[in-house]
């Protein structure tokens, strides 16, 4: 089976909505944007709010994992055995 969010924007069966109130200034800036890059309001805010959506998903991984990897470093710090001084022979 292929994964939906893999498979391009026209294969795609759109079931669920998504509804939002906004300002008119809002709105007119979303259509500019739209308008701009030849997309319909639907499409750009759509594949604006997925792209935000991955990007915050993959801030948190990166955050978690760097909290996960400080505490292991100072756990490795913490957990050193003091250096053997060098035999003299």
């Amino acid at each position: 089976m292929t994964d939906s969010a893999t498979k391009p924007a026209s294969t795609r069966t759109r079931a669920e909505r998504l509804e939002a109130r906004i300002t008119t200034a809002q709105k007119a800036l979303i259509e500019h944007a739209a308008a701009l890059q030849g997309r319909s309001v639907t499409d750009f805010v759509l594949a604006s709010v997925q792209e935000a959506a991955s990007r915050a998903i993959d801030e948190h991984q990166r955050l978690t994992l760097s909290v996960q990897d400080g505490r292991a470093f100072v756990e490795a710090l913490v957990s050193l055995r003091k250096p053997v001084a060098p035999r003299e022979d």
